[in-house]
């Protein structure tokens, strides 16, 4: 079991240990000073922590889509994807961003992140009205349509569950749902960043509809068409749109703790590598299937975390919370499959018995 466990774990600590080291070195090269040094090192490591405890469900939900995958878009995925992951998100994403709203080249950007860091950090909190509302239409789009299904099989929540999964023939009612979120959040926010929210919501909609036409396009089960040789690739694009979205949350987070660009894609890249080799153990160990409510949990948590990121448009809601209320629907929805288990082989033991 340890052996297991340290395989998973091999390159994730290999990962941690260069991230830490790095850190130390980011910070006396910023203070000059020990405690510089260290305190760069304690707040990377804090960020990686950040990182898997609001990525969890990202990794629950990653498993379930890869078991579907060809094997070949499997490994691309969790090779190209985490290079996406780092790199894309943790590092060019927040730079295109300030670029965009400053104004600015991509080196100049650059230049702003390594020497105004808190310049550069208070124009990406600017930007967090836009992302939050993108994010949260798109992470809520995802939550309800794995509920609002009619091949959903097994219920956690059943007087919930079933009832949505009753009205899933009920066309776009997805869609309808989230713009009324939308709409009642729209009704509180100040007047000046109502369009820029609903614009940017909208947008967040568009996307998850357009990758969700590509990727059935892409894998459709015809094995005449062209297409299916390039079976995966729907789903390769839906996860990476999946993990943007986890991403802005803690891209956006990350920014109260320091406003230092590379200390945080250094604590985000150690956390995203822990996300991906919980993604693998997930699916090597088929856990989904042994824990049959863990993925309603992770989509509670989705839900939830779309609802946070709409509301962090409007206050300020600290990351802890938001890791906190992820990490207890995945806990709770655990401890019901572990009961579920019980019961089911005390069900079984009873029969042999008679």
């Amino acid at each position: 079991m340890l052996d297991t466990t340290v395989r998973y774990l091999k390159w994730p600590i290999f990962v941690t240990v260069v991230g830490l080291v790095l850190s130390f070195v980011l910070g006396w090269y910023y203070t000059s000073a020990l405690g510089g040094a260290l305190s760069f090192l304690l707040t990377g490591a804090v960020l990686a922590v950040l990182e898997i405890s609001l990525s969890f469900d990202n990794a629950i939900v990653n498993a379930n889509k890869l078991q579907q995958m060809d094997p070949v878009w499997q490994r691309r995925f969790l090779t190209w994807g985490i290079i996406i992951a780092v790199f894309g998100m943790r590092i060019i994403f927040p730079l295109a961003v300030v670029a965009f709203a400053a104004h600015l080249g991509p080196w100049a950007t650059l230049k702003l992140a390594a020497s105004h860091p808190q310049e550069y950090a208070e124009i990406m909190e600017g930007a967090d009205v836009s992302i939050g509302a993108f994010g949260g239409a798109f992470l809520m789009m995802v939550a309800l349509t794995y509920f609002i299904d009619e091949a959903k099989e097994v219920d956690w929540i059943r007087i919930l569950e079933c009832r949505l999964r009753q009205l899933a023939n009920i066309r776009g009612l997805q869609i309808t749902l989230v713009l009324v979120v939308v709409l009642g959040f729209a009704t509180m926010i100040p007047d000046a960043v109502v369009a820029e929210f609903l614009f940017s919501a909208l947008f967040g909609l568009v996307v998850f509809t357009l990758v969700e036409i590509i990727g059935r396009l892409l894998d459709r089960q015809d094995e005449a068409s062209r297409v299916t040789r390039m079976g995966g690739l729907g789903a390769f694009l839906y996860l990476e749109v999946l993990d943007a979205s986890f991403s802005f949350d803690g891209v956006i987070g990350a920014f109260a703790l320091t406003q230092n660009l590379f200390l945080i894609a250094i604590g985000l890249g150690i956390g995203a590598m822990y996300v991906r080799s919980m993604t693998i153990m997930i699916v090597e160990k088929k856990t989904l299937a042994e824990f049959r409510y863990l993925e309603h949990g992770a989509f509670y948590s989705i839900l939830a975390l779309s609802v946070i990121m709409f509301a962090q448009t409007m206050w300020v809601i600290p990351e802890m919370v938001t890791g906190l209320i992820g990490a207890a629907l995945i806990g709770i929805a655990l401890w019901s499959s572990i009961s579920y288990n019980r019961a089911k082989c005390e069900d079984a033991s009873d029969l042999i018995v008679k």
